[in-house]
């Protein structure tokens, strides 16, 4: 049995427990452990062929490398933070909101396709104290939305740790590499839209932190008002604190210039701003169209259903994961960092993602409704 055994392994290019080792790639793909170590981790000078072929081949024998000997031979972890700083202060759960759960799924499966394990990790570090953060040896990180002169960033910049950006870094912040949306072109196409349906003045509600989807999205509004010779309608609130976006929403609405129509750059915003105007006795859409940017399906059955902006959250989490582990595995140092030659005038490598404006029934006013009297029959002529 046992002689049988091994004859059948031997003929099938397969370790006894059935897994495929990096021997049985090489034997298969006829190149050497090397060339297998070095065309499954983007080392080496391959020709692309030889990279395809030995990969193809890895796939077909289900070979997964082991997470304990490439920590022997790389020194890495195999380990990516995932964190959001710009409200690390506060008490925010970020996987709470549809946004970051969404990325944060996509992240994890990309991150697992090419062989790492995606780490949670809370922002306390805000306060000087990394020490939740030095338990965990992590090979780079994603931060989700930071804020100016950011220091987690500039912390783990410091500790030579590659980040990569959810969000454009403002000012100089010093990350490896970012993905964002074109912010001021959706922000400009839904206030079109919104104009388009017959709006006449167009409120924002946005916050008062300086990432830069919150001050380009403003921004942007400001800008559109200019454009148009609108007064700008615009409250601010913490986001992170979802009674004050309600509180917000009211104190819009109660405005004496109150306006006909309203953006809301978060998640809640939808809600608050359904609940506010009926509050008001305010029709949606007849006397309010409301528009916010939100990754949930909730607002496709609120009543009206709710237009939402949708940033593309999956996309974004797949691009990051990727950019972030061809840097480790090229060994790229963070730019500005002392004595480190930067990227050129263009700065860090970058990828803007589409979004997409869901049009639903609260965007889009009706038309005055109109009766149609039936015919009155012509008087008969005398005789």
């Amino acid at each position: 049995m046992t002689a049988a055994k091994h004859q059948v392994t031997r003929a099938g290019g397969r370790r006894p427990s059935g897994r495929a080792g990096i021997r049985d790639v090489a034997a298969a793909a006829g190149v050497s452990i090397t060339t297998v170590s070095d065309a499954l981790n983007g080392k080496g000078r391959l020709p692309d062929a030889t990279r395809r072929h030995v990969r193809s081949v890895a796939d077909r024998l289900g070979y997964r490398p082991s997470a304990a000997a490439r920590t022997l031979r790389t020194g890495k972890s195999g380990l990516i933070g995932l964190t959001v700083t710009t409200y690390g202060e506060e008490p925010f759960t970020f996987t709470e909101f549809a946004y970051f759960a969404e990325m944060a799924r996509a992240a994890t499966s990309a991150a697992l396709a090419r062989g790492y394990a995606l780490v949670i990790l809370p922002a306390t570090s805000l306060h000087g104290d990394f020490d939740v953060w030095s338990n965990v040896a992590l090979d780079g990180t994603v931060v989700i939305d930071p804020s100016d002169h950011d220091p987690v960033v500039t912390e783990l910049v410091r500790q030579g740790i590659p980040v990569v950006s959810d969000g454009r870094p403002g000012g100089s912040l010093p990350v490896t590499a970012w993905v964002d949306n074109d912010h001021e072109a959706a922000v400009l196409g839904l206030l079109d839209h919104l104009a388009g349906a017959g709006a006449r003045r167009i409120g924002l509600l946005t916050g008062t932190s300086t990432d830069t989807y919150t001050r380009l999205s403003t921004t942007a509004y400001l800008t559109w008002c200019e454009r148009t010779g609108q007064d700008p309608v615009y409250e601010a609130y913490p986001a992170h604190d979802p009674c004050a976006g309600a509180v917000a929403a009211d104190r819009l609405l109660a405005r004496p210039d109150r306006p006909d129509a309203v953006y809301g750059l978060f998640d809640p915003n939808g809600t608050d701003l359904l609940a506010a105007a009926r509050r008001y006795g305010l029709r949606v859409p007849d006397d309010l169209l409301l528009v916010c940017c939100s990754e949930s399906g909730v607002y496709a059955s609120t009543e009206p259903p709710i237009t939402t902006l949708s940033l593309k959250p999956g996309r974004i989490g797949t691009t990051v994961i990727q950019l972030l582990i061809d840097a480790i595995e090229a060994g790229v140092r963070v730019p500005g960092v002392a004595g480190v030659p930067g990227v050129g005038a263009l700065g860090p490598p970058h990828q803007v993602m589409p979004t997409e404006l869901i049009v639903r029934t609260s965007s889009q006013r009706r038309a005055p409704r109109t009766t149609v009297s039936a015919p009155r029959p012509h008087p008969v002529a005398e005789q």
